[in-house]
C-alpha cells in the first residue's frame, strides 16, 4: 500500500522531478551514441553491423525485461526497482566508458538496457499513481518533454563530447546524474508504491516472454541466413504459448486479458508500436548519412538532427493537455500522418540533397512524433483499473523499445543486404546510401499501418 495519497502536493513534485530526469537519461544516451558511432567504429576498426548492435544490444535488453520488471514493482515495490535500475545504468555508463573493445561496449550497453527497462516501467507507473485523471494528461506531457529534452540535448552536447573529449565522455557524463537522482530517490520521495504484494512472481510466463523475443528480434536482424530464419520462427512458437500460458496461470507477468478485452489499449499499443518502429532509426541513418556521404563533423551533424527533438519537446507537453480534453484519437492520428510525412522526405535523399530539406523533413517529423505520443500515452494508462498501472506502464516501455529495436533491426537487415560486415570507407559510401533510401521507404510504408490503427482504437 501507498504511505501517502496520490493528493499530496510534494510527493507529487517529488515523484514528477525525479521520473523527468530519468527519463531524461536513456534518450539522451540513445542519441548521442548514435552520434558517436562513426567515432567507436574508427576507434575500434569495427565493421557496419557491430555498430549497429552497440545500440540494439542496449534497446533489446530493455525490451526484454520491461514485462518482467513490470510485474516485479507492483509485488516487491516500483520506488525500489525505478532506484535500482538508476543504479546499475549509473554503474554500466562506467564500465561502457572503460570498454576496452568493441564486444565489451556492447554486453555493458546490456547490462545499460536493463537499467532503462526498471527505470522506465516505474516512472510512468509512478506518475500515474500520484496524479489523479484530470492532471495526469499534463503530468505525463511534461515527462514525455524531458524525454525529448534529453533527445534534443542528445545530438548537440553529444557532438561536443565527441569533437572534443572523446565518445568515452559521454558515458561519464551519466554518472553524476544518476547520484543526483538516488540522492533525491531516498532524502525526498520517502513513499513506496505496490499493488500487487500478495501476488507471485510468474517466472515460466517471464522465461518464456524473455526467451521468446530474445530469438525472435535476433532472428529478424540475421534473416539473410539460416540461422536467422530458424531463430525467428523459434521466438514466433515461444511467443505465442506465451500468450496461451498467460490465459491459465493465476498470477501472469503480462494480463493478455487486456489486449483481448481492450480494444483501446490494444490499438493505441499497436499505433506506439508502429510509430517507433518507423521512425527511431532515422537519427542513426542521418547520423551515418551527414558524417559519412556529406562529411560533416559530429558537433555539426548534431546540431542539424537536433531540429527534430526540439519540436518534440515544444509539442508533446501541449499534445499532453489537449488530449485532457479533446479526443486523443484524433490528436493522435493526425501526428502519425505528419510522421509519414515526414519520413517521405528522407526516401528522396541523395549525395546532393540540400541540408534545408533534410532540417524541413525533420521539423515535420518532430511536429507529428510530438502530437503522436502524449496523448497516445494518456489513452493507454487512462484504459486500465489502478491495479494494472504498473503493467500498463511497462506495456508502453515494452512497445516503444520493441518498435525501437525493430526500427534498428530494420536497418541493420537492410545494410546486412545490400553493405555487408564491411568498414564504412568511401569505397562503401554507394552501397551505405543506398541501405539508408531502402530504409525509409520501408519505414514510411510501415507508418501508414500506424495510421490506421491509431483511427481503428475507437473514442
Amino acid at each position: 500500500m501507498a504511505e501517502a495519497t496520490s493528493s499530496d502536493g510534494n510527493i507529487k513534485i517529488v515523484a514528477l522531478l525525479v521520473a523527468s530526469i530519468a527519463s531524461f537519461f536513456a534518450p539522451f544516451m540513445a542519441t548521442s551514441v548514435n552520434i558517436a558511432l562513426p567515432a567507436i567504429g574508427t576507434f575500434f576498426d569495427s565493421d557496419a553491423i557491430i555498430l549497429n548492435w552497440i545500440t540494439m544490444g542496449y534497446l533489446l535488453a530493455s525490451a526484454i525485461f520491461a514485462v518482467p520488471f513490470g510485474s516485479l514493482s507492483d509485488i516487491y515495490g516500483r520506488k525500489k526497482i525505478f532506484a535500482l535500475g538508476i543504479g546499475l545504468f549509473t554503474v554500466s555508463s562506467l564500465l561502457c566508458a572503460l570498454a576496452p573493445s568493441d564486444i565489451f561496449l556492447i554486453i555493458f550497453r546490456i547490462l545499460q538496457g536493463i537499467g532503462t527497462a526498471m527505470i522506465f516501467v516505474t516512472s510512468l507507473a509512478i506518475i500515474t499513481e500520484v496524479f489523479p485523471p484530470k492532471e495526469r494528461g499534463k503530468a505525463i506531457g511534461i515527462n514525455v518533454m524531458s524525454v525529448y529534452v534529453g533527445l534534443s540535448l542528445g545530438p548537440v552536447l553529444g557532438g561536443l563530447f565527441i569533437q572534443y573529449l572523446g565518445w568515452q565522455s559521454l558515458f561519464l557524463l551519466m554518472i553524476p546524474f544518476g547520484i543526483l537522482v538516488i540522492s533525491l530517490i531516498y532524502w525526498k520521495l520517502p513513499t513506496e508504491w505496490m499493488e500487487a504484494e500478495r501476488t507471485k512472481f510468474d517466472y515460466i510466463g517471464s522465461i518464456l516472454y524473455s526467451v521468446g523475443l530474445l530469438f525472435l528480434m535476433y532472428g529478424f536482424t540475421e534473416l539473410n541466413n539460416i540461422l536467422g530464419v530458424v531463430l525467428m520462427v523459434a521466438g514466433i512458437v515461444l511467443l505465442a504459448f506465451f500468450f496461451h500460458y498467460e490465459q491459465k496461470v493465476e498470477y501472469p507477468v503480462f494480463n493478455v486479458g487486456l489486449l483481448r478485452k481492450n480494444t483501446t489499449f490494444t490499438f493505441s499499443s499497436l499505433a506506439a508500436l508502429i510509430n517507433y518502429s518507423a521512425t527511431f532509426a532515422v537519427t542513426l541513418l542521418l547520423s551515418y548519412y551527414l558524417q559519412f556521404i556529406k562529411g560533416l563533423e559530429p558537433q555539426s551533424a548534431g546540431l542539424i538532427l537536433v531540429a527534430q527533438p526540439i519540436l518534440m519537446t515544444i509539442v508533446a507537453p501541449l499534445a499532453g493537455r489537449m488530449s485532457d480534453k479533446y479526443e486523443a484519437r484524433k490528436l493522435a492520428t493526425a501526428g502519425m500522418i505528419l510522421v509519414t510525412i515526414g519520413l517521405f522526405g528522407f526516401t528522396f535523399l541523395t549525395i546532393d540533397t540540400s541540408l534545408l530539406q533534410i532540417i524541413i523533413s525533420l521539423i515535420i517529423l518532430g511536429i507529428g512524433f510530438g502530437l503522436f505520443s502524449s496523448p497516445n500515452t494518456n489513452v493507454i494508462m487512462g484504459s486500465v483499473k489502478k491495479k494494472f498501472y504498473g503493467i500498463a506502464s511497462a506495456t508502453v516501455s515494452t512497445v516503444r523499445l520493441i518498435g525501437q529495436t525493430m526500427s534498428i533491426g530494420i536497418a541493420t537487415l537492410v545494410f546486412a543486404f545490400f553493405l555487408g560486415r564491411v568498414q564504412i570507407t568511401p569505397d562503401h559510401y554507394d552501397a551505405l546510401l543506398s541501405s539508408i533510401q531502402i530504409s525509409f521507404i520501408i519505414f514510411t510504408i510501415i507508418c501508414l499501418f500506424g495510421i490506421h490503427a491509431s483511427w481503428k482504437r475507437g473514442r
